[in-house]
């Protein structure tokens, strides 16, 4: 079968994150099951060498963006050319799968498949959700619903998401939806961490102020109490987020135990999740994040919100801690946070969350486990068709 996933954005240091990560991490295991899958996609930030026609082994269809609406950042980002050639890219396909943000990108590809006439799968990611902003009402106006209502299939993470959709598509009721999560390759458990060293508690993920990487650093004073030997790890690719969380561990005068790595790639990703004791990521608000799954991959226990789309599957595996965390309660959440990464430093508790974390990924949330059931929707989109 030959597909083409349409997402918004690749730049080098990831920074678009999830809805990339996961168009990529399709890809490459449909490639692996003999499907022809290839990404279409805007290419920002690339140097001299121009933009890859490959990424991670998975042809690439990237053209440079255009930032035509600079304040609405990557929501205004275009390229004409990559959507003139979108329609032919479609021609050629078996069927489209669009990442679908409220965009200049995915939003008209998706339009342009349904003119074209191309089986239509669409994944929101949970970037797609009822909103009082005048201009996010427009777009649902002017294509969103449109998209949502005739698409083959939309996909959602969890049933909050679903429900989400759903009230953007209204007053019309979709029919035909399916869930989706994100899945991870398995790999080797990592080893126990020997006793008596210094233990390293992890935050990796865009550093944007929706992750709250600041509860992260607010959280470093009470298990430094306990552990003055501790390291913090603060990774991921700054979108807006990391002036505020260094000046606050400033203000509470941890920056000598806080690490600031930046942009890693995928196998540093995991090598940073092997070298943590605690993955940590105090998002209010996360569909389903593929970091939290890749940390849990190599047998490190997480800190996630209640908020979180796998916060159900952590507490009812035991893979971690999930916490109560809310907008404007940023001590107690800071609080909350620490209670939580002191309970997962005891040896014997954070072995257990480990392997609990291990066993979850393999045993519910591994790529190929997630492909084959796209695949099987993907079957009936095309059946239906014919």
């Amino acid at each position: 079968m030959k597909i083409l996933h349409v997402v918004t954005l690749h730049t080098p240091d990831h920074a678009f994150g999830g809805p990339t990560r996961v168009a990529l991490n399709l890809s490459k295991a449909q490639r692996a099951g003999g499907d022809d899958a290839r990404v279409m996609a805007l290419g920002d930030g690339f140097g001299p060498g121009g933009l890859p026609d490959e990424i991670e082994g998975v042809p690439a269809l990237l053209y440079p963006a255009r930032h035509v609406l600079p304040m609405f950042e990557v929501s205004g980002i275009t390229s004409a050319a990559l959507l003139r050639d979108a329609r032919r890219a479609m021609r050629g396909a078996d069927l489209v799968h669009v990442h679908l943000m409220r965009d200049l990108v995915t939003l008209p590809a998706a339009l342009l498949a349904l003119a074209s006439g191309t089986p239509l799968v669409v994944q929101t990611h949970g970037m797609v959700d009822p909103t009082e902003k005048p201009v996010a009402k427009l777009t649902d106006l002017l294509g969103v619903r449109r998209v949502l209502r005739r698409a083959d299939v939309v996909l959602h993470l969890t049933e909050a998401e679903r429900v989400d959709v759903e009230a953007v598509a209204a007053p019309v009721p979709l029919t035909r939806t399916a869930r989706l999560v994100n899945g991870v390759r398995p790999q080797e458990r990592k080893p126990e961490r020997e006793p008596g060293g210094p233990p390293t508690v992890l935050f990796l993920a865009r550093v944007q102020e929706r992750k709250r990487p600041e509860d992260f650093v607010a959280a470093m004073p009470a298990v430094l109490e306990v552990y003055p030997d501790a390291r913090f790890v603060l990774a991921g690719p700054d979108t807006g987020g990391l002036a505020s969380a260094l000046a606050r561990a400033g203000e509470l005068g941890v920056t000598g135990s806080l690490d600031v790595v930046g942009a890693l790639g995928h196998e540093e990703v995991l090598e940073a999740g092997r070298k943590a004791d605690v993955y940590v990521l105090p998002s209010i608000e996360e569909p389903l994040g593929v970091s939290v799954l890749e940390a849990m991959s190599v047998g490190t226990p997480v800190v996630i919100t209640r908020t979180c789309g796998l916060g159900p599957d952590v507490a009812r595996a035991g893979a971690g801690r999930v916490i109560d965390s809310r907008v404007g309660q940023d001590a107690a959440n800071a609080a909350k946070v620490a209670a939580a990464v002191l309970e997962l430093l005891d040896p014997d508790a954070g072995a257990a969350a480990g392997k609990a974390a291990w066993d979850l990924v393999n045993a519910d949330f591994t790529i190929d486990a997630v492909t084959a059931s796209l695949r099987r929707t993907y079957e009936e989109v095309v059946a239906r068709r014919s």
